[in-house]
């Protein structure tokens, strides 16, 4: 085993923001005290950020397609406050590129969407679109594809605003509520996340409100024919052969515009019925409609078009969920597309846990005090698919009764099995619980997904309205490894048949150079990791499979120890594993190392210097990137805290593999 440490000199960083850590390469003693320090640095900022009831929560940033919708959504709610208007449209304004566009993570190109969004809602804001800021942000929505190849969502809200005509938008008739569960369009087949987008939205199509917005919203200047016509949507164009899905899909779209058009709808007013019903249902035990920005705002779009006035307490619990997503500053706004104390409390936990914190230790028992109570013992969209299984699971958010999700519960109950809590009877339930559940959801092709079972059927990616890249929620690669990681660490070996089955999946799932993709944060080098993280539970890391995992991370590390990898690895795969180096993804890197190599190996070496060299003086680490992932290709999240929990949970697995778990702190 290689003796190698570092020595630590101060120095101010880059940014000319809080000291970071210089380090050399030194004696072996000063490795394990510059560790050490390192980890109870890093604890202690952590620790400070828990919030007095015992958990953790992160700010959670997107791309400024949040703030423009947000100012065409105060118009329309009537409450264009001239103030916060002007503070959301400085955030968008800051975030313009230079070619006039905007872009959907830090780092990446203009992009069509973001763009058209941002240039509507600074004219809805006031902003001339003769000013200059305007003219080149019209003429990059214009390069990029115009409104012609814009998404779904983008023309409904500007149909909705009264600045583009329905026959623009695809068909999204109520009807679609009432398809028997066997047929592969009906809404329990869709992703959870798309199901509460579009229940609203087929409100809104049936009753087609217009909202006209600062007078009369002009956009033709975003076409891209712009001054002539505008070209045909792309969306309704025809495969040139004619047996596709797409074409039946496009041909079931004209159809319910036919439909749609007829004096006598006999099914509309008992599809309207079930829409409204459902929508009110999910509103009860949830704090906003999924507790998810765009569902949420498409919830209070269909109660005002259903005539609630925005006092009414149903709308009014939407319209007040929808404002504790809002960040003030002195002169900007920015909204989250929503909060996630469960994901951030239990990653910070396992860091902490890793790092020495005692079991017994009163922030680790708040924590789980807190979690236990958020533990999810009600019916859920989960059991259309799983209707035996009892409930058990956690949420993302606060409280989101309806949909627990998989990721969650498998890191929550890892974090709960390492507490030492005083009531071991009502712990030891919750655990026994929320394991079941985990089991239960299950795939049948042996992965997990994230919220539903079996919400795999391909065919729905083809549905007009299915351009936001997630209409299904199939098996992935991280997800089941979380799983897996769980199921291992519980003391299950690869003779389960759950366990087995999961392997086989994970193994079917790698590429051809050894890594996995990761549907949920950025991107092969997190999908890798947390993949080889379970295979060492389950005593596998040094199976072929790993070992060709662990080589290609190698072969991915960046020439200063770090990794990087960046988001537009979705859109070109041969980019995976690619990028300038950050925090998190270090992190990711080393923990996968960690599972298959000795902590002596050189990469590793070169990785824990890369982390103790960007710590700042507080414990902290910083990080302008995207990291997670929301819809690959289409919407991209940074989440505050994982450039700091992480690399804590690296810099403790390498101290304790290197010189054993001698960290403990009361």
């Amino acid at each position: 085993m290689r003796s190698e440490a570092f020595h630590a000199a101060l120095s101010t960083d880059a940014d000319g923001d809080a000291p970071i850590r210089q380090v050399q390469v030194d004696s072996r003693p000063d490795l394990e005290r510059r560790l050490q320090e390192a980890i109870s640095l890093a604890s202690g900022y952590l620790l400070s950020l828990q919030a007095p009831e015992g958990y953790w929560l992160g700010e959670l940033e997107a791309d400024t397609t949040l703030e423009s919708d947000y100012i065409v959504y105060l118009h329309v709610l009537g409450r264009p406050d001239a103030g916060r208007i002007s503070k959301l449209a400085n955030y968008i304004r800051r975030r313009q590129l230079s070619d006039g566009g905007w872009n959907i993570y830090v780092g990446g190109p203009a992009e069509l969407n973001a763009t058209i969004k941002a240039y509507v809602a600074l004219k809805v804001a006031g902003y001339p679109a003769d000013a200059d800021h305007m003219i080149r942000a019209s003429q990059r929505a214009r390069v990029l594809g115009g409104l012609e190849r814009s998404n779904s969502y983008t023309r409904f809200y500007l149909a909705l605003a009264g600045a583009l005509g329905w026959e623009k938008v695809p068909a999204m008739p109520p009807e679609l509520i009432l398809l028997p569960r066997w047929l592969p369009l009906n809404i329990y087949s869709m992703s959870s996340w798309t199901r509460g987008i579009v229940v609203p939205l087929t409100i809104l199509h049936a009753l087609k409100p217009r909202w006209p917005l600062n007078g009369q919203l002009h956009v033709e200047e975003l076409f891209q024919g712009y001054p002539g016509p505008p070209q045909p949507i792309r969306q309704f164009e025809w495969d040139s052969d004619v047996l596709t899905w797409r074409n039946v899909f496009l041909l079931l779209d004209r159809l319910a515009r036919f439909y749609d058009r007829l004096p006598w709808k006999p099914l509309r007013s008992r599809a309207m019925a079930r829409a409204r019903e459902w929508l009110l249902n999910h509103l009860e035990r949830s704090e906003g409609l999924g507790a998810i920005y765009p569902a949420m705002m498409n919830a209070i779009f269909a109660l005002l078009a259903l005539g609630y006035s925005p006092d009414d307490p149903a709308a009014a619990r939407e319209i007040r969920f929808l404002e504790a997503f809002e960040i003030e500053e002195h002169d900007t706004l920015r909204l989250q597309p929503c909060l996630s104390p469960v994901w951030d409390t239990a990653i910070a936990m396992t860091s902490l846990q890793e790092a020495g914190l005692a079991p017994h230790h009163p922030a680790l028992v708040r924590a789980a005090d807190w979690l236990i109570d958020r533990q999810i013992l009600s019916r859920g969209d989960w059991q259309v698919k799983n209707p035996h299984q009892e409930p058990g699971g956690w949420a993302f958010e606060f409280r989101n009764d309806s949909y627990p999700d998989v990721d969650d519960t498998a890191f929550v109950l890892m974090a709960l099995g390492r507490v030492a809590f005083p009531n071991q009877d009502r712990i030891q339930q919750t655990i026994h619980r929320g394991g079941n559940w985990l089991l239960s959801m299950q795939n049948r092709d042996g992965g997990w997904a994230a919220f539903d079972r079996d919400n795999d059927c391909a065919t729905l990616n083809r549905v007009p309205f299915a351009d936001h890249n997630a209409m299904i929620d199939p098996s992935t690669a991280d997800v089941t490894a979380r799983v897996l990681e769980y199921l291992g660490r519980s003391g299950r070996t690869t003779a389960h048949a759950s366990v087995k089955r999961g392997v086989e999946f994970l193994m079917r799932e790698q590429t051809h150079e050894g890594a996995w993709y990761g549907r949920w944060g950025v991107n092969y080098v997190y999908g890798t990791s947390g993949v080889l993280r379970a295979a060492e539970t389950l005593g596998l890391s040094q199976k072929d499979w790993c070992l060709r995992a662990a080589s290609w991370l190698r072969s991915m590390q960046n020439p200063d120890g770090g990794w990087g990898e960046s988001c537009a690895s979705y859109d070109d795969p041969s980019l995976k594993g690619q990028g300038e180096s950050t925090p998190s993804q270090t992190a990711w890197g080393l923990i996968g190392l960690l599972a298959a190599c000795d902590p002596a190996d050189a990469s590793v070496t070169r990785a824990v210097q890369y982390l103790l060299a960007r710590q700042q003086s507080d414990g902290s680490w910083k990080e302008a990137t995207f990291t997670g992932t929301g819809f690959p290709r289409v919407f991209y999240l940074k989440y505050h805290l994982y450039q700091n929990s992480f690399p804590l949970y690296a810099l403790a697995r390498y101290h304790n593999l290197l010189y054993g778990a001698g960290l403990r702190s009361d």
